[in-house]
Parts: structure tokens; C-alpha cells; sequence
């Protein structure tokens, strides 16, 4: 991974939620790269994805506080002195807010959310903040490809939530001046994911059934589209939103822009492994219930402000993606 020079992050300090978790310590790392003085935030919620070992290259360059974002008095002194903070704690399973438990949404991703930014509201009106968000919230896509302006008809809890703690954001900006920054997020891959359970996205979870030799279940006849983004792309989309000003009060999608079926994600995925194959899966009709059908961002918006696009082809993430869970396996199955 190459450190783009981007200004404004030499002797930063910086302040990242879910810092041990799939993008958050993705990009503690670049941040590290451009010279910022970084500080992680993470819970360590049993099977969130926060790991240890995803810091490694810079275990001994961050700090590092083992603290939950719905402590208000934790909060309080964490976010005092920052630049920058980058909030990416989140309950952010579908399935789990839907099927087991919609409370952990409403209390990490709403409540989480309101008491950072009453945090910078008393202690720190300075700071930047760049939150993330999902495509979720969106629901089902009304028009191809989907911009910012799309109508919202989130389809389950944890979309809800996160609709809800964007509008809590853009009310702070609004109402008390919060120089804020909301990114809609889409399918993320990539190295340092959760890959333990397939509740945490679905493309990570194919690099391992593929890696393992498994099957990979591809519902329907595969034609639904999806705009798979590899993370360091992604972490320079909340980079750049960072430190270019006229992003602030704004809201971006953040994708790759072109789409790919499940099917050709398969198939592009097990020839670069070797390994694994492929097959159809009739729809149950719960899952059937869910799928929102095909979603693919409109990412001109970002481009034109923000002056980012993704620059990591489908098949180079995957090659990246693929040769990191099998040098590192054993810190993620």
C-alpha cells in the first residue's frame, strides 16, 4: 500500500471509532503512512471484527484505548484536541438487527453517535468529522445507478439506525457547527475483515469459502448487481473527504461506480484462488423478503467536490485480498 501525499494529516491529530476493526485499522495505517499522531477507540465487542493483529505494522506508532463510544465521560476526553475523528463504530449486520437483536443498533449506532457528537459539541467544535454510513439506507434503488438525492426506504434496523445517526449528524452541523462530513458506504472487501461468520459482508466471506476450497452460494440466477469496492479505496475516499472543506455539511456515496453481478464476482474470485467453486441457491422467502435487488452508486458527486474516484480495479482488490488472508490466515479464521 502506497501513501498518497495528502496535506493537512503531517502532525494531525486524529481520532478513529472502531479502530480495530476492518476499515478503521486499514486506515489508521495510511494515516500513520502521512505522518498523523493517530488515536484508536474500540470496544472489542465478541465478534465485531475488532483484531489486534490488524494493527500490527503500527502497533507501537498509535495509541490505543479499549473503550465503548456510548461513554459519555470516555468520549468526552477522547475527541478533546483532535483534527480530525473518523467515527466507524457500528453494529453493522443486517441479519442480527433483524433476526436476534435491533437494540445494540439503536444504542451503538444512534446513541453511539449522539454522544460523540455532544462530546465535540462541548469540547471540540474544531474538529473535523467524517462518519460512515451505508447504501443500505437507501433500500431498494428507485433509479440506476443511485445518487445522493435517491428517495430513502431503508428495509431493515440497522439501516434505520443509520439513516438515523446521519440525520443526527447534519443536525449538529446544522444547529451547533460541526464541520461534518456523511459517507454513504458500499459492498467494502479487502484485507483485515471480520471473516469469521458471513454476517459482516458478503464479498469477504466468498474470499473465504474460496480460499477453503468451499462452496460459494450464489442466489438466483447471479444477475444482481453490486458495487464491490476494495478498502484502500475506500479509505482514501475518507481521507480526502477529510481534508478538502468544501465536503463539509455534504453527504457521498461511496462506491465503485460500475457494477458487477454476484455471478462474475464468483467466477473472477475463484480464478485468481484456484480454489473453491460455485452454485446456484434458490431464494428462501425470507431471504427473498430482504434482497433489495440490484444497487450500483452514482459516485459523481464525490468526484466533482472531493476530487476522488476509486483507482483499484475489481481484479487487482481481489488478487490483494486473496494473497493477505492466505499469508495471514490463522489471525482471522
Amino acid at each position: 500500500m502506497i501513501a498518497m501525499q495528502m496535506p493537512g494529516f503531517d502532525g494531525a491529530e486524529v481520532l478513529i471509532t472502531g479502530g480495530l476493526g476492518f476499515i478503521g485499522s486499514t486506515l489508521a495505517i495510511r494515516l500513520v503512512e502521512l505522518g498523523a499522531r493517530v488515536t484508536l477507540v474500540d470496544a472489542m465487542i465478541p465478534a465485531y471484527g475488532g483484531n489486534l493483529f490488524n494493527i500490527a505494522p503500527i502497533r507501537d506508532r498509535v495509541k490505543l484505548n479499549i473503550s465503548d463510544i456510548r461513554d459519555r465521560h470516555g468520549m468526552n476526553h477522547l475527541v478533546q484536541g483532535k483534527d480530525f475523528i473518523f467515527h466507524l463504530a457500528a453494529q453493522v449486520s443486517h441479519l442480527h438487527s433483524l433476526l436476534v437483536d435491533p437494540f445494540d443498533d439503536i444504542d451503538i449506532n444512534i446513541k453511539g453517535t449522539a454522544v460523540l457528537l455532544e462530546a465535540c459539541k462541548a469540547h471540540n467544535r474544531t474538529a473535523v468529522v467524517v462518519r460512515a454510513g451505508t447504501r443500505g439506507q437507501y433500500g431498494p434503488a428507485s433509479t440506476l445507478p443511485v445518487s445522493e438525492d435517491a428517495p430513502m426506504n431503508p428495509k431493515g434496523i440497522y439501516e434505520i439506525s443509520q439513516l438515523t445517526a446521519e440525520n443526527i449528524l447534519q443536525l449538529y452541523v446544522d444547529h451547533f457547527g460541526i464541520r461534518a462530513v456523511n459517507l454513504r458506504l458500499t459492498n467494502i472487501y479487502g484485507p483485515r475483515a471480520q471473516m469469521r461468520h458471513s454476517q459482516y459482508g458478503v464479498a469477504n466471506w466468498f474470499v473465504r469459502l474460496a480460499i477453503d476450497g468451499e462452496t460459494i452460494r450464489i442466489f438466483g440466477d447471479g444477475s444482481i448487481k453490486r458495487d464491490f469496492l476494495y478498502v484502500d479505496d475506500c479509505v482514501d475516499a475518507l481521507i480526502e473527504s477529510a481534508r478538502q472543506p468544501a465536503a463539509q455539511g455534504k453527504v457521498f456515496n461511496v462506491g465503485f461506480g460500475t457494477p458487477t453481478t454476484f455471478r462474475e464476482f464468483a467466477e473472477q474470485l475463484i480464478s485468481i484462488a484456484r480454489t473453491g467453486r460455485w452454485e446456484y441457491a434458490p431464494f428462501s422467502a425470507e431471504r427473498a423478503a430482504q434482497e433489495p435487488g440490484d444497487f450500483y452508486s452514482d459516485i459523481s458527486r464525490i468526484a466533482t467536490i472531493v476530487g476522488w474516484e476509486p483507482r483499484t480495479s475489481l481484479d487487482e482488490g481481489l488478487r490483494r485480498t486473496v494473497d493477505y488472508y492466505r499469508r495471514c490466515k490463522e489471525h482471522y479464521w
